[in-house]
């Protein structure tokens, strides 16, 4: 698979697995599926690895610990975010960021995964009661102790990347981008290539919107209010969008996911610094989307792609108002 470079040097597939949906973001799954699909994924090349602590509350961490295996270990580069507070029942209960909280996250972490440090470390928001310097310090002293090989950022404005970038440098943002969200590319993205940081895109099917299978159902949750372009009047016009989009595809002979999948890549491809995560929980889906990582657009296909799907064109916002506001991206840059 291509190669892609995070920060100063650390290379990985230009395809991720998110692993969220291997611990039930999305439905059921099932453990053993899981870890056959996570393996399949490292066969294919697909290197990076993303999870966090709170994904099914500590069970992804347990299950990739299963799954990666003593041989697999120096090719899997592992990327775990931390400090999302979350209830019994699952309410969102906040972040933690404070430094003397990150020793007590990273040492669970490690415990689960069954390994003695992380690739990449990353505060899965920022917590505006802690200043970034403080919690990227407190990382950094795990740097230091071989705990942590290199330290992220997630969700995050140009700002508080530059005064991250100036404690230690940053490995890579992780940051929504597709078709349907391209705020990144205002102030985010240019921030990270001017000083060499990496970006892994997640989110870059739009929740399941730009797979080109997805059908409204009565009891999908996604329309429940907290993701407004699956709402009754945004919908509609963003699944539009999407059979535009596949004639892009059809033309090419790829499916709809394929093509989206390679959009984000080829806003990469010159610099070599975006990776594009896709979520997996069954094996199949690994061709489909080590597939769409060898897939070359021309200038063609992206003014095809570029007409079909316009910048501003999708209906709604990525999420909730309540959801937005805790997203330090948002405070510089626009979410579509």
């Amino acid at each position: 698979m291509e190669q892609r470079t995070l920060g100063a040097d650390l290379r990985v597939g230009a395809v991720g697995l998110g692993c969220a949906g291997m611990s039930g973001a999305y439905g059921p799954s099932a453990d053993e599926q899981s870890i056959a699909t996570f393996r399949s994924a490292l066969d294919a090349g697909i290197t990076l690895i993303d999870t966090a602590d709170f994904y099914g509350m500590g069970h992804n961490e347990a299950l990739i610990g299963r799954a990666l295996r003593p041989a697999d270990r120096d090719r899997a580069v592992v990327s775990v975010k931390f400090g999302a507070l979350f209830g019994v029942d699952g309410s969102i209960r906040g972040v933690n960021g404070r430094p003397d909280a990150i020793p007590n996250f990273l040492g669970y972490s490690l415990q689960r995964l069954g390994t003695d440090y992380v690739d990449i470390y990353r505060p899965s928001r920022l917590d505006p009661a802690v200043p970034i310097e403080e919690t990227v310090g407190a990382i950094a002293e795990m740097v230091q102790k071989g705990y942590v090989r290199g330290i992220g950022l997630s969700e995050v404005g140009a700002e508080t990347i530059r005064r991250a970038h100036t404690v230690h440098p940053i490995t890579d943002v992780q940051i929504e981008y597709s078709l349907f969200s391209r705020g990144v590319e205002d102030e985010i993205l240019p921030t990270c290539r001017e000083l060499g940081i990496g970006v892994t895109a997640y989110g870059v099917l739009a929740q399941g919107l730009l797979t080109g299978t997805w059908r409204p159902s009565p009891d999908d949750a996604r329309r429940r209010g907290h993701l407004p372009r699956f709402a009754a009047g945004n919908v509609e016009t963003n699944l539009a969008l999407v059979e535009r989009l596949r004639e892009v595809a059809t033309a090419r002979g790829v499916t709809v996911a394929q093509l989206a999948i390679a959009w984000v890549l080829a806003q990469g491809r010159a610099h070599q610094d975006i990776v594009a995560v896709v979520g997996a929980s069954r094996p199949q889906r690994i061709t489909e989307v080590a597939d769409a990582a060898d897939l070359r657009l021309t200038q063609d296909d992206l003014d095809a792609i570029e007409q079909a799907v316009p910048r501003g064109a999708v209906a709604g916002e990525r999420y909730a108002p309540a959801l937005l506001a805790m997203l330090d991206s948002e405070r510089t840059s626009g979410s579509r």
